[in-house]
Parts: C-alpha cells; structure tokens; sequence
C-alpha cells in the first residue's frame, strides 16, 4: 500500500522504516497535511497524520477526489479528524490509543518536579556562577495531596508513581477504576473538590466539543492559593486566559504545560529566527512559575517503536482489506475488538486488573471519548479485565 506520511520529524522516521520492512511504500512528508498539502497524497490509497493536521471535512473531501480511503493518525487523540464525514465519504480512521502511558505520565512528574524545585532558575543561576539559593525553596512531595483529571491508563501510572512519593490522590473520571483506589487508595470525587482539595491537579482529559475550555476562570478559582497545575493531555481543554489571569493574581502559584490551545503551526517547527506572534504564549513566558515544553512527553524510543508498529499493523490490515485492530467508527465503538496488547505493542507492559463502569457523573464532559477508548482496548463491561493504566 502506498501511503504519505504527513508531518514526519527525523526522530521518527527511522522506526517507521524499521517497522515498515518494506512491505508498503512510504512517502515522508514534513509538511503538515491541510487545504494546501492535500495534493501530496496524489497517487497514495491512506495517508498517516499527526497531532496537529488538519483532517477537517474539505481536507478529506480533497484527500477523498485524490484516491484516499485510510487515515492512520500517529496519536491518541484524533480531535482533528473529522470522523463523522470520513466515515460518510467510507474512509477507514485509526488511531493509535496506547503507545506509551509511562512516556506521558513521566513527564507529568518531570514538570511536577521542575517547577516545584526551581530546577530551570537553579541552572540558570549557576551557569552565571551565582550558588545562592535565594528563591529556590520548594516543598516535599511527600504528604502532598495530587488531583488527576481522568484517570485511564496514563492517570493511572502517573498514580502509581505518585503513591511512591507519598502523595495523597484524589480523582477525578467518570469510569472510576476500583483498582486505583485498593493499590493506590486513590480516592475518587467531583471536579470541584479535586481542585479545591490538591495542591497539584495533573490533566489528563482528551478534547472534544464538551471539553474545550472546561477547565476556565470557574474551576480555576476553586483551587488552593498556591496550587500547581499540570496539562499534558490536550492544550484546548485549559482556558489559557483564564490561566493567565490566575497566575497575575498569585492564586495559580505554578504552571506546568507540554499542550498548548493554539499550538497548531508553532510546536514542532523552528521559529527561533521570526518574532513570536502569539501575544497569549508570550505572555506565559513572563512568568518565572510557568514551563512550558512542546508536546514532547510522548517523545520516548518506546512510545516512538509502539507509534511505528501500530501506523504500519493498520497498513497491514487495510492490505488484506480487514479492519485494522483500533479503528475508529464514532464515539461509542470501532469496527474490531482489540488483539491482546502484547502481540501489537511488543515494548510495553501491562497488568490486567478490573474494571468498574458507574452510571453518569456530575460534569461528565469527557464520557463519549472515554468509552471509546474503552471499547477499543477491551476494557468495556464485556470483558473482565482492562490492562493497567490507560
């Protein structure tokens, strides 16, 4: 199968071919795909996208006229597919829904770290050779009471790992996980006192109509004076103004994000030779509390293997005209239950434990993706176990 492989960076290309073996012809693009790049995909029957293409619905009108009937999107979140209208033109979308849980949760408590103990102004202040330790003070995680919003595979790890420091941990999800709370004593509860009760909230919500902006100047208000926030799910659930805003009046003491809501254009090109534009992200860069890094806590040699096996096991599948093992087919389903996880992501681990489905919560914004994703995986009532920590 021939396929355009749109927005390939160089750390990536190599487990693509690895992956690949050449069974199906690959065309490496750096361009991201959109209105402008649709023409590259002449000649090609799937093409394969990253976060930040655009697959709108005149996107894949044009991808369509071209001859392209499968979308392999490099990622979890398919946020920029318009789904609905591919399946209406009978093109085939699949994602990939677990990668590395570990890359993103690690990251997660990299930023935690980092801002906590002033490492980026530490380094700095030694690389001018200044070793006072004036404005460096942070505190023990230990004993810290940590807030995860959306607690699958990755808030489950990122869980597992804060149990190890001593944290206290308060959830938030409208399928709450009964092993997070016997392993970890993770207790669940609304949105509201997630925030009112953590000094640190880490998110971990896919985006979607009902999510973007969720997190605003409301919630916000509700945390601790002082409290920090992480973000490295996706950048449109976080109102960045009202984050801003926030962090001015000194009740948001520290930002922590690798997502950003308009990160489309900016992240993963370089513009250190052209003016930043974006009056909002230079904003950000104003405050000494804030670290922001560009959407690499997926950026892992295991999550990039895992990303490359899975873009090319749906190739495989579409070849021999089969559905391909993750994809997509609206908010509630895909079109075929998952093989077991090991034979698809030989670099990953896993521990099965139970799952406990709930009737509908309070401000159950993020229910729709969240049952997709547990369809997909096996993790629905159906069947008796879900891997660990999606």
């Amino acid at each position: 199968m021939r396929a355009v492989v749109f927005s390939t960076k160089p750390y990536e290309q190599s487990y693509l071919e690895q992956a690949n073996a050449e069974r199906h012809e690959l065309v490496f693009v750096e361009d991201s795909l959109g209105s402008a790049t649709t023409h590259l995909a002449a000649g090609a029957e799937a093409v394969s996208i990253f976060t930040n293409d655009d697959a709108s619905a005149p996107v894949l009108d044009a991808l369509h006229a071209a001859g392209v009937r499968h979308i392999a999107v490099r990622a979890a979140g398919y946020d920029q597919v318009a789904l609905p209208h591919a399946h209406h033109l009978g093109m085939r979308v699949a994602n990939v829904p677990e990668y590395s849980p570990y890359s993103i949760a690690e990251h997660a408590v990299a930023l935690m770290l980092a801002l906590n103990r002033h490492l980026r102004q530490a380094d700095y202040n030694l690389r001018n050779y200044d070793f006072r330790l004036d404005g460096l003070v942070g505190f023990d995680m230990h004993g810290k009471t940590v807030g995860i919003v959306g607690c699958g595979r990755i808030g489950g790890v990122l869980a597992r790992i804060l149990h190890g420091f001593g944290c206290r941990l308060l959830g938030y999800d409208p399928a709450p996980n009964a092993a997070l709370t016997e392993r970890y004593d993770l207790v669940y509860t609304s949105l509201e006192e997630v925030f009112a009760q953590s000094d640190i909230v880490s998110i971990h919500a896919p985006l979607n109509e009902h999510t973007h902006h969720f997190i605003g100047a409301e919630l916000l208000q509700r945390l601790k004076p002082g409290a920090m926030l992480i973000n490295t799910g996706r950048g449109g659930v976080l109102d960045t103004d009202a984050a801003i805003a926030a962090l001015k009046s000194g009740h948001l003491g520290a930002l922590g994000l690798d997502v950003y809501e308009r990160e489309k254009g900016l992240f993963f090109f370089d513009h250190s030779h052209k003016p930043l534009l974006d009056d909002t992200f230079a904003r950000l860069f104003a405050f000494k509390n804030v670290l922001i890094t560009g959407h690499q806590a997926f950026l892992t040699r295991e999550a990039l293997q895992n990303i490359a096996d899975a873009t090319i096991e749906h190739l495989d599948c579409w070849t021999r005209h089969e559905a391909s093992p993750h994809e997509l087919q609206g908010l509630f389903g895909r079109l075929a239950a998952a093989p077991p996880r090991a034979a698809l992501y030989p670099h990953a681990t896993a521990r099965p434990q139970p799952l406990v489905m709930v009737g509908a919560l309070p401000l159950a914004v993020f229910m729709a993706p969240r049952l997709a994703q547990a369809v997909a995986l096996g993790l629905a009532p159906r069947a008796p176990t879900r891997a660990f920590g999606r």
